[in-house]
């Protein structure tokens, strides 16, 4: 593989990628070197099941059974399945479990043109989540998006929360951060101490039932204090195509 420019402007320092970067830097290293993106994550010898390239997907089979039936996760050299690749190696008790969902699911309902709403829920969670670890005053303004509460009358409080990305579509997109930019986020009960912490904890938490009912947030991530220099303007949170109220309901 040609040395990738997408992978050489992953910026390792960027808050949100700390908890990935020990692992993460040198692999993404190797890409940029030329070595191929399944190949690079199937060298830590700490990975929880192989990475095969694309083409090792049979024609017609869902992605999600292959990875079941087979313990072997196609990976194309794209920043996109570098992630994935990259929070199997983390988190791989979460991401069992919710492959193992996935796989119930199409076995039972089939692979339709239209994913019912725990593959749904499961898939949103799978590419654009995060777990939030705060104070519950922060919790609250943000089940209400009321985001000058959240990001302004309440900011010191962010000293106390942790978030850590699940998505690896989420971290991909945030390669090229931009404003807009919007994660589905699940409660932490207790506090976050580590990946390890996450892991355990998150595979327990993937239950069928809760899960068809979407139990998570939106949080536009870029409004966190500390994320980017523009949010300590307060004027970034007028922006009202980012920072949303909730619609009112029909009279």
């Amino acid at each position: 593989m040609a040395p990738g420019l997408d992978f050489s402007a992953i910026d390792w320092q960027a808050p949100w990628l700390a908890p990935w970067r020990e692992r993460g830097l040198p692999l993404a290293r190797q890409v940029v070197a030329g070595t191929p993106v399944a190949q690079a994550l199937g060298e830590d010898v700490a990975a929880p099941l192989r990475f095969v390239p694309q083409e090792a997907l049979p024609p017609g089979q869902a992605y999600e059974q292959f990875i079941y039936d087979t313990g072997q996760v196609p990976t194309r050299d794209n920043l996109h399945d570098f992630f994935n690749g990259l929070v199997w190696l983390h988190l791989p008790r979460a991401k069992r479990r919710m492959n193992q969902l996935q796989a119930q699911a199409i076995a039972a309902q089939g692979v339709g043109a239209v994913r019912g709403p725990l593959r749904d829920a499961v898939t949103l969670f799978d590419e654009n989540g995060a777990v939030l670890d705060a104070p519950a005053p922060l919790w609250s303004a943000l089940h209400a998006r009321d985001w000058r509460r959240l990001f302004i009358d309440l900011r010191p409080l962010w000293a106390q929360a942790r978030l850590v990305l699940v998505g690896h579509a989420l971290m991909e997109k945030l390669v090229c951060a931009r404003k807009g930019i919007t994660a589905h986020v699940y409660q932490a009960p207790a506090a976050i101490e580590s990946i390890a912490n996450v892991d355990a904890w998150l595979a327990n938490e993937l239950q069928s039932q809760a899960w068809s009912r979407k139990p998570f947030v939106p949080l536009p991530v870029m409004g966190i204090p500390g994320w980017c220099h523009e949010n300590e303007n307060f004027s970034f949170y007028d922006d009202s195509s980012v920072f949303r109220a909730i619609a009112a309901r029909p009279a």
